[in-house]
């Protein structure tokens, strides 16, 4: 069964790091979305695969008003 989020310990081999800190601030330098649950870090495998296939990650959908001039 493949879990749509990924573990803690792939999270790590991932960023490289068993911290916390670490790992949120990598994943925030490769801008790939993450929600933070108290100490636990909640990665969506798609959202790595897209970063590892070099697409674009969206984080969020809807009209972008600010855009609008």
């Amino acid at each position: 069964m493949n879990n749509e989020y990924l573990s803690n310990q792939e999270i790590s081999r991932l960023t490289g790091s068993s911290e916390n800190r670490c790992k949120s601030n990598w994943l925030r330098g490769q801008r790939i979305p993450f929600k933070e649950d108290g100490k636990r870090l909640i990665v969506s495998r798609m959202h790595v695969q897209q970063w590892l296939e070099g697409k674009p990650v969206l984080t969020h959908s809807g009209l972008n008003l600010s855009a609008i001039r």
